[in-house]
């Protein structure tokens, strides 16, 4: 399968973002370092509430002719959420859980179905694959906010 690198990949970022974190104290986790940026708690909860987002449109792509998906406002799940509340193994017990999950379902279908398309309300017409690929991006785009907060906290 073309995208058999692609999943695994996508599974990958679970234990990422576990290692990125490893060692960090609740103060370290709650602390922001960089003025108006999230602390890492937050940055991990994030990733936690669009996990099943993204899995949501994953799977409507695939189930659905031309399904729309909709964007999420980040900011505003942040303020509401209860982020600084929440608990970090949790959060990433979730997102290893969704990833486990949806690779299990992508490591089944057929080749052809990562051509299938969903309709983003902001990007557009994605195809399944770019839908995965971007998704797979995610983990790896904080993990380097992550990392500049440990170096700021001198962790």
């Amino acid at each position: 399968m073309a995208c058999a690198q692609l999943i695994d990949d996508y599974v990958a970022g679970a234990s990422a973002l576990r290692a990125a974190v490893q060692g960090m104290t609740r103060e370290q986790l709650l602390a922001r370092p960089i003025p108006g940026k999230w602390s890492t708690l937050e940055v991990v909860c994030h990733i936690a509430d669009f996990e099943p987002i993204y899995a949501d449109r994953i799977k409507r792509t695939l189930a659905e002719d031309e399904p729309t998906v909709f964007g999420g406002d980040p900011d505003g799940f942040a303020a509401r959420l209860a982020y600084h509340q929440r608990d970090l193994e949790e959060e990433l017990a979730l997102i290893e859980a969704v990833r486990r999950h949806v690779a299990r379902i992508l490591r089944a279908i057929p080749e052809e179905d990562f051509a299938r398309r969903c309709r983003h309300n902001q990007r557009g017409p994605l195809t399944l694959e770019q839908l995965l690929r971007s998704v797979t991006e995610h983990i790896p785009h904080h993990i380097a906010f992550i990392a500049e907060k440990r170096k700021a906290l001198g962790v």
